[in-house]
């Protein structure tokens, strides 16, 4: 009984690997029920797990014999970690919000993902399709960058859901108490001098620009769009479209050397370290506050969802900028944002159920609806080209809710700015690519907080360290043969799985051992007799 339980495991994990490219199945039996799970991501945001849910029942009134099931996470690492554990026990969700880094890698089983290209031009089911029982956006009402974002070598895996980028959230009343007017572009070299500057204290210990004990004047959120659009702007080497590394330059050494010169005065730190750089501008604690405008609702004395008591916000002017840049005349920001993928299952009809669902979440009411909680653009021209989308831009500073003013600046950065972002190359190891540029940043800073010196032999060490933990000598572009060595570390979860099929191959090895002796000592007596 054990030995055929360990099989049924050991072959249902195997099993994964083999599954057949998704092919659109000749009809789509109506009739039937079709469940399906929709994994997703909110922000702990309430109005955007409303969306999701009335999204949800619009769709099932449409389509009654189809259930979807949703599982909310509040972080996008652990809906990648539960997807990597979950390709090998063949439980993936049906449809996720993800980002194409991620899709990579759980390309590395072969036809996890579907390729939608055929589902896409499908004239019944397909974007705009006649067989659609609510109005589709077609294909051509997609914004031509942000479609283009979602393909992976020559074919399409997700469809965007909502896009934004970075800002950088300004304390505008502090950098003028500092003697400082704001630039029409910011700068690097700007936004380190006012930093240092607001390190001044008083003869009681007190920071003169808030005559508070606490200030940290920039702090980052995410490192890893730090260190990689540093080195875009700079035309420095990060990786190419073939997977190859390039990160462990010259250029982010200086970097590197810059970020610890700033971690050292006290004068820059990282969500990471510090917490949420909103607190802290919030409560007049951080002058330069760096997020994803996707978190616009967070910052600002009057932000709708910040996180702290009303009697420690600190009333001031803010200001939304693009991320500091090197080259005023060539802006650069990184485009970002959550996409949708299918995943592929056995029945090619759950599949199609699943790819209904999927693009109904590119409608219009669903598109400006959820684009309205946050610093989101919609991902269609036909959403943004609507009156009631329109008019909610125009409303800018009504009220400290809906039209909250930072929140629809930061909209408003995204889309004057599109022609303006990039994306980063995508292919197996990729998203490992990324962690390592962030931990650098997060390494160098802690080094100097601790006092240790950051010199050319740190950074030799760090780059070996970034090396070795996160794979990066064996990655391999998406397309040519993978192996899991080039996976980048795995998740905990996958890793324990591992270790019980080893320790289940060792009861099986057990078994079959005694097995034999017990077998051979039975002949022998019976030789015997």
């Amino acid at each position: 009984m054990i030995l055929s339980v360990c099989m049924v495991s050991l072959t249902g994990c195997h099993g994964r690997k083999g599954m057949e490219a998704f092919t659109m199945p000749e009809s789509f039996d109506e009739s039937r029920t079709y469940n399906i799970t929709f994994w997703a991501k909110n922000d702990t945001n309430k109005t955007q797990t409303d969306i999701y849910k009335k999204a949800i029942g619009d769709f099932e009134k449409l389509y009654p014999n189809i259930k979807v099931d949703l599982r909310l996470y509040t972080d996008y690492g652990k809906i990648y970690n539960d997807v990597i554990t979950n390709i090998s026990t063949g439980t993936t969700p049906n449809v996720c919000i993800t980002y194409p880094d991620h899709i990579a890698t759980y390309m590395t089983g072969d036809n996890t993902v579907v390729a939608l290209d055929e589902l896409m031009a499908d004239p019944e089911y397909g974007l705009g399709g006649s067989s659609l029982r609510y109005d589709s956006v077609r294909s051509d009402e997609l914004v031509p960058q942000f479609i283009q974002e979602c393909r992976i070598g020559d074919q399409t895996y997700a469809l965007p859901y909502m896009r934004s980028t970075e800002a950088c959230y300004v304390n505008q009343t502090y950098v003028e108490r500092l003697g400082y007017d704001m630039p029409e572009v910011l700068t690097w070299d700007f936004v380190w001098e006012v930093s240092e500057k607001a390190m001044e204290t008083d003869a009681d210990g007190n920071y003169t620009v808030n005559g508070q004990k606490v200030m940290i004047p920039f702090i980052y959120k995410s490192t890893d769009n730090m260190m990689i659009q540093m080195l875009h702007q700079l035309d420095a080497p990060y990786s190419t479209d073939e997977g190859e590394i390039g990160i462990f330059s010259d250029t982010t050494r200086d970097i590197l050397n810059t970020v610890a010169s700033h971690a050292e005065t006290g004068a820059f730190s990282t969500f990471k370290i510090s917490s949420y750089p909103g607190n802290f501008l919030n409560a007049g604690q951080c002058i330069f506050a760096i997020d994803s405008t996707a978190g616009a609702t967070w910052m600002g004395s009057h932000a709708p969802l910040s996180d702290i008591h009303e009697s420690k916000k600190v009333e001031f002017e803010t200001a939304v900028y693009p991320v500091p840049q090197f080259d005023t005349d060539n802006i650069s920001m990184i485009s970002q944002g959550p996409s949708i993928c299918i995943f592929n299952k056995e029945d090619k009809e759950e599949v199609l159920a699943s790819w209904l669902f999927a693009q109904y979440m590119l409608t219009d009411d669903v598109q400006i609806a959820y684009s309205e909680t946050e610093g989101y653009t919609p991902v269609t021209l036909r959403a943004r080209e609507r009156d009631e989308y329109k008019d909610y831009l125009a409303r800018s500073g009504e009220d400290y809710k809906e039209h909250y003013d930072v929140k629809i600046e930061a909209t408003k950065l995204l889309l004057n700015n599109s022609q303006n972002t990039f994306v980063t190359p995508v292919f197996n190891g990729s998203a490992s690519l990324r962690d390592a540029a962030g931990q650098m940043i997060e390494e160098v800073t802690k080094a100097r907080r601790r006092k240790i010196t950051v010199d050319d032999a740190y950074i030799d060490k760090l780059y070996s360290n970034m090396r070795s933990l996160y794979r990066l000598d064996s990655v391999t572009a998406v397309g040519s043969d993978i192996s899991d060595k080039d996976m980048g570390p795995l998740p905990k979860a996958s890793r324990n799985l591992i270790i019980i099929l080893a320790v289940i191959w060792i009861c099986i090895g057990v078994y079959a051992y005694y097995c034999r002796k017990n077998l051979s000592a039975k002949d022998h007596d019976s030789y015997k007799g």
